[in-house]
């Protein structure tokens, strides 16, 4: 399957804004959200900086607008 192929088929996926995370042994979900998110970024920003092109840092941006959006709920959560 090539690129274009794959981009297609992901487009014709519905957009349900569900969230799904990693569960470990000690799940909370607002703070596994933004650590999966964190994980995340960083590897979108390594993949980046190795590779310097377009596509890689749209996917690092929105990987990393992905993680600051978890951390505003980690922060607003109860408890933290």
């Amino acid at each position: 399957m090539s690129v274009n192929e794959l981009k297609v088929l992901l487009d014709q996926v519905a957009d349900t804004r569900e969230l799904v995370l990693r569960r470990g042994p000690t799940w909370a979900p607002v703070h596994d959200a933004w650590s999966d998110a964190r994980e995340d970024a960083a590897s979108a920003y390594g993949v980046w900086r190795r590779r310097r092109d377009v596509a890689s840092y749209a996917a690092y941006r929105a990987a990393q607008d992905r993680e600051d959006a978890a951390q505003d709920a980690l922060a607003a959560s109860p408890g933290v």
